[in-house]
């Protein structure tokens, strides 16, 4: 397993992206926009590295979900495949750990189920 992505909700996508690209050397790939609940986002890479950033932009989000800051939204976790995906998260909710996301795949073309550790951080599951 390795960590895929970390995920950070902000106020100005434009600008955050333009900070991480310039500061930190990032590539940026293309802007993902899902109209119906007005979601965009980008992914950041580095180079010659699997592991990312994504930067999370929704008008409403922290009125929606009572989301009062901007910050780490989850991380990622590659498991490598859709059954592992489907396993791990069998497991976590026969432990008992909260499911707030069922295995799908997203509007993006991403696997993944998201679990919540016994803090409730959130965790994505992902291939």
């Amino acid at each position: 397993m390795k960590i895929d992505h970390l995920a950070i909700w902000v106020r100005d996508l434009e600008k955050s992206k333009n900070f991480y690209t310039k500061y930190f050397d990032l590539i940026c790939g293309e802007k993902y926009f899902n109209a119906k609940k007005n979601f965009s986002s980008y992914f950041l890479s580095f180079k010659g590295q699997g592991t990312r950033i994504e930067l999370m932009h929704c008008p409403d989000i922290f009125e929606a979900n009572k989301i009062t800051t901007t910050g780490l939204a989850h991380f990622s976790v590659s498991v490598g495949s859709k059954e592992k995906v489907d396993k791990l998260t069998k497991r976590l909710r026969s432990d008992g750990y909260s499911i707030v996301g069922e295995p799908r795949i997203t509007g993006d073309g991403y696997y993944e189920s998201v679990v919540e550790d016994c803090d409730g951080n959130r965790i994505e599951i992902a291939i």
